[in-house]
């Protein structure tokens, strides 16, 4: 009798179901273009590609990498990329209005217990007496757009602290990084992976933690074309069963724990290629183990953060205020939870 480890059970049982699911309803190898950013949080797509959940699935699949988030909501939009992960911005929203695109379920997540984005403070603005997100009145506030999610974080924290800052949009995650470093910006939040690799080196300050003001953010979602969630329903279902599958490796090897550390370090290896991949495994590992947040298992929807983040790009004028939540989202594909 051939005894399976953990992995492997879970690769053959995923293999088996997504195939059951998708095989038939699709013709084999369907090309489709996924968009993606290259980090840690991105995994579900990452893993789901490497162990073949996707081919399982019935489609070949290409990865498409973005340096923000309007710009993948654009290319969805323009029918240059399928599926993509990533943040509701106020440019997702407006597309969705115009009936371009559909929200159909949510990826990372803010989770009690589990670290995740990080408020940060330049080590100017922290040896000025910037220590805590309460201190930021009057400060410079990193975004990469206006109407992005990082504007949406930002503002949410100054209206629980009653302060006012300004928002500086630098358009790239790289150009706020290096402006954070420089003290251009005073403070900015960003996933893990990022925020503790930049406190390590002293140059910015880890000041607060983004759950604090927004418990359960639905920090990323899962997003496609309107055609492809209203008449290509085969092919979202197939999508959905190979990212689901990619997920549930990942939150089982570096949540969970499943595999112990020698599932970290395979899980960690497959993840490399695609962040980080230009630094040594030994120093790109930690801060891929850094970067680990939970990612919704079947790509369940927190649909009460959804309408809050809703809501407010509306109060702030950032998209139309006639656009309703049926117009972002497809709730039809995955649970969602309120």
């Amino acid at each position: 009798m051939i005894k399976l480890n953990r992995r492997q059970a879970l690769i053959l049982g995923g293999a088996a179901a997504t195939t059951a699911l998708a095989a038939p309803a699709i013709a084999q190898n369907t090309k489709i273009k996924v968009g993606a950013l290259r980090f840690t949080s991105h995994s579900g797509s990452f893993v789901a590609k490497d162990r073949g959940y996707f081919a399982d699935a019935g489609l070949d699949v290409e990865l498409e990498f973005f340096q923000a988030a309007q710009p993948m909501a654009v290319a969805i939009a323009s029918g240059d990329i399928d599926y993509a992960v990533t943040a509701i911005s106020g440019g997702l929203i407006s597309l969705a209005q115009k009936g371009a695109i559909k929200v159909i379920g949510g990826a990372l997540i803010e989770e009690e217990g589990i670290d995740g984005q990080q408020i940060l403070a330049s080590d100017a603005a922290y040896q000025a007496g910037v220590t805590s997100p309460a201190m930021l009145d009057g400060k410079a506030y990193g975004v990469t757009q206006t109407g992005s999610s990082f504007h949406y974080v930002g503002d949410k924290i100054a209206q629980a602290e009653g302060i006012s800052m300004s928002f500086k949009p630098l358009q790239k995650v790289g150009a706020v990084i290096g402006a954070i470093k420089s003290g251009q910006i005073d403070a900015w939040n960003i996933v893990p992976h990022i925020a503790k690799p930049l406190a390590g080196s002293g140059a910015v300050h880890i000041i607060g933690a983004v759950q604090d003001y927004l418990p359960g953010y639905q920090t990323t979602t899962v997003f496609t074309s309107t055609d492809n969630a209203e008449n290509q329903r085969d092919k979202t279902e197939a999508f959905l069963a190979g990212f689901s599958k990619g997920v549930t490796d990942y939150n089982s090897t570096m949540i969970d724990m499943a595999d112990g550390e020698a599932g970290v370090d395979e899980m960690v290896k497959l993840i490399h290629q695609y962040v980080y991949a230009d630094r040594p495994f030994e120093k790109a590992k930690p801060s891929i183990v850094n970067g680990t947040m939970r990612i919704n298992e079947g790509a369940k929807l927190n649909m009460a953060s959804v309408q809050d983040q809703l809501e407010w790009f509306k109060a702030g004028d950032y998209v139309d205020q006639g656009v309703t939540i049926e117009d972002l989202v497809n709730t039809s594909y995955v649970e969602t939870m309120s």
